[in-house]
């Protein structure tokens, strides 16, 4: 039987968690003499001098409705790099645990492994970009505590083998983490339906893709009750602002409009390979399940220069492990693409 709480930091175990003035009253009416707040209200027009709901009740309730959880299966966090952090401070003793990441994939997962001290274990995917399933289960040792799998992957854009991951989930003991940033542009449905299935799975998503909100910055794990509890436990109390709870709740009501720019973004991204191959600069662009692609390209660090000088800025990663001559290309708008497509052109000549 799976139980977080054996993989938790001993220390963590005791912790007391900072009572903040709104965990014994939930309510929104009534005389607030508790926080040391301004009751005279704000310096703008709307008032924000109360404290937000530290659990996002509300925000939850109504996430859990449109993503099939309940409630206590969600964390929100400040972006996707909130809960990162939390789980590598929550589970990852310094200098002593390890953690398994996968490059090419999000830098974060490293950064925050620096940050806490945590040794880190690479194993990279394959020429596919697919996981190295057997030799991922090999490096495993007793002191590891996490493995970061990015499905659809950044910055190689595609899905991981689902049956791979199903293989880790079942042969690790630790947490497995899924981060599904991209989920929203791919074909396969999301792994936060196998959260039960799985007690050592937690699964990221974000609300800055396909949602239209990275100003926001909301970042979402879905997991165990359990492990939502000890994130909770060790957050900062008021971790996510009211406006940013109070514009997402507006936000989440309107589900067709991003469903709406969710499929123009997936035509762009048709358009937009189609437009790439014929480009003799062009040497490959490679399938991407997310809103972006990976594409190389002949003297691809001199190309993105180049690109900036005519303010067109795209993501050189040429000097990344198997991303060799490689820049990542966000999907744009009609023009946006347009734009790209007639620059490559001109240095393709």
């Amino acid at each position: 039987m799976f139980d977080p709480n054996d993989l938790l930091r001993p220390h963590l175990k005791q912790l007391v968690p900072y009572s903040s003035a709104r965990d014994d009253y939930k309510g929104s009416e009534g005389i607030f003499l508790d926080a040391n707040e301004n009751p005279l209200g704000s310096i703008t027009e709307d008032n924000w001098n109360r404290y937000p709901d530290p659990y996002q009740y509300a925000l939850k309730t109504r996430l859990a409705e449109i993503k099939a959880v309940s409630p206590d299966q969600i964390f929100l966090g400040n972006g996707s790099d909130e809960p990162i952090d939390l789980l590598f401070r929550a589970f990852c003793e310094p200098q002593k645990d390890k953690v398994i990441i996968n490059p090419p994939t999000y830098g974060m997962y490293k950064v925050s492994a620096d940050i806490n001290n945590v040794q880190v274990k690479e194993v990279l995917l394959t020429n596919q970009y697919d996981l190295d399933i057997q030799e991922l289960l090999s490096v495993i040792e007793p002191d590891t505590k996490l493995i970061w799998i990015c499905s659809p992957n950044n910055p190689t854009g595609n899905d991981v083998s689902l049956e791979k991951i199903e293989i880790v989930l079942k042969a690790f003991k630790g947490i497995v983490v899924v981060d599904e940033a991209y989920i929203d542009f791919a074909k396969r449905p999301s792994f936060i339906h196998r959260l039960k299935e799985f007690p050592n799975l937690v699964v990221l998503q974000t609300m800055s893709k396909a949602w239209g909100l990275a100003s926001l910055r909301l970042g979402m794990a879905f997991a165990s009750p359990e492990i939502v509890g000890i994130l909770n436990k060790i957050k900062p109390p008021y971790n996510l602002s009211g406006l940013t709870q109070q514009t997402v709740i507006g936000a989440l009501n309107n589900l067709e409009k991003k469903d709406q720019m969710v499929a123009q973004i997936l035509a762009n991204r048709e358009i937009l390979k189609t437009e790439l191959e014929k480009l003799p600069i062009v040497k490959r662009v490679y399938r991407s399940d997310a809103n972006f692609f990976l594409v190389k390209i002949n003297e691809a660090r001199e190309v993105y220069l180049k690109l900036i000088d005519q303010q067109v800025i795209l993501r050189d990663r040429s000097k990344v492990v198997l991303c060799e001559d490689g820049i990542r290309i966000t999907i744009g708008t009609q023009e946006d693409n347009k734009k790209l497509i007639e620059e490559l052109k001109k240095l393709s000549n």
